[in-house]
């Protein structure tokens, strides 16, 4: 394989990625965990969690300019859960967590808005919907 087929290639992987997370399609993660199990759906977020700790975060999808009302149910048997919702520019506009689990927030359709799940050696269930 020669060098510069192998760069223009990377080039269009990483692209193609950096799209897929745009959009709101890929996630980011870090974590240690015995089990993560995360999945995104529509109008909400789940996750099963066996020791886990570190972050997951994605591109929120929101069809439309209207308020929301986030919700966290966490069912955790130990450790910690935290969702902060992120500006473009990713300045937290709310936290949500097992003390405070909802919250209303006011967003535009134009704007990027980003989830970011972070656990502290957290085992049990979550779900977040809005």
């Amino acid at each position: 394989m020669n060098i510069p087929f192998f760069i223009v290639l990377f080039a269009v992987v990483f692209a193609f990625i950096y799209i897929l997370y745009r959009q709101g399609f890929a996630v980011l993660r870090r974590t240690s965990a015995i089990v993560l199990v995360f999945r995104r759906g529509k109008n909400e977020d789940k996750a099963t969690l066996d020791s886990c700790t570190g972050w997951v975060k994605h591109a929120g999808r929101f069809r439309e300019s209207k308020t929301y009302e986030f919700l966290l149910d966490a069912q955790l048997s130990k450790g910690n859960v935290e969702v902060i919702l992120l500006d473009r520019k990713k300045q937290p506009l709310m936290k949500l967590n097992p003390q405070s689990p909802t919250c209303k927030v006011e967003l535009d359709i134009r704007n990027r808005y980003y989830l970011r799940w972070e656990f502290k050696d957290a085992t049990g269930k979550c779900e977040l919907r809005w």
